[in-house]
């Protein structure tokens, strides 16, 4: 059963999205707060394949649940709800590990496409992790099996997007990509959403894999193109 968490302290927002998510087929378990939300995650021992979180609540807000969450697991697929449209607002989101975001107001079908497209990339990963091979790169090595990157044999912990991003260009290293590439391959061809979310997440994973983020030396931006893994042997 697809199984989400519904994180929203407004009664109609929560109810619109539940009976939306319910007639989509997935089990939801809806609650009004983020207190309470981290209770349920833990109670259910984390057995959810998506977080839908609003980010503008009283108490514990969006950005304090998201990073909770993802501290629990590297899996789950998070979505951020805003009522505001603001660069920053989205900004914050992805940096803190969420994998996409929401603004409102925002249709029961988009709502539900951009849900199952977060679910059907934390069922591949699920799938892929019973094979693969070693990828290696200078000091990094990917595990398709496992579905890890580790860096002079340190690990590094990565979402399941930025660990997609990571192995779309291990197998295509050297080579320029679009940002529209990467976002079709790791988001889908029918993402809904805004190519800026490369972006961020490339930004995201720099902090995590270069010794200096602002100088990165392997993860290379192609001007006005996308990026470049720059391997070395």
């Amino acid at each position: 059963m697809k199984r989400i968490l519904v994180v929203e302290d407004e009664d109609v927002i929560r109810d619109f999205v539940v009976i939306n998510l319910k007639r989509a087929g997935y089990d939801v378990v809806d609650v009004p707060d983020g207190e309470t939300a981290l209770e349920v995650f833990d109670k259910n021992n984390g057995d959810f394949d998506v977080a839908l979180l609003d980010i503008m609540m009283p108490g514990m807000d969006g950005f304090a649940v998201c990073k909770e969450i993802r501290k629990r697991s590297s899996s789950i697929g998070i979505i951020m709800l805003s009522a505001k449209s603001q660069e920053m607002d989205k900004v914050s989101g992805l940096m803190l590990g969420a994998d996409d975001y929401v603004t409102k107001p925002f249709s029961p079908s988009e709502l539900v496409a951009r849900v199952d497209a977060i679910h059907r990339r934390v069922t591949m990963a699920a799938e892929k992790a019973s094979s693969g091979a070693e990828l290696k790169s200078g000091p990094f090595v990917l595990n398709q099996k496992s579905r890890t990157l580790t860096k002079n044999d340190v690990p590094i912990d990565l979402t399941q997007v930025e660990y997609q991003i990571m192995e779309f260009f291990f197998l295509n290293p050297n080579t320029a990509l679009e940002r529209q590439d990467i976002l079709d391959k790791v988001w889908g061809d029918n993402y809904f959403g805004d190519i800026k979310i490369v972006d961020v997440n490339i930004r995201r994973l720099r902090m995590k894999i270069e010794d200096e983020p602002s100088n990165p030396k392997y993860l290379l931006t192609v001007w006005g193109f996308g990026y470049k893994w720059n391997k070395e042997d």
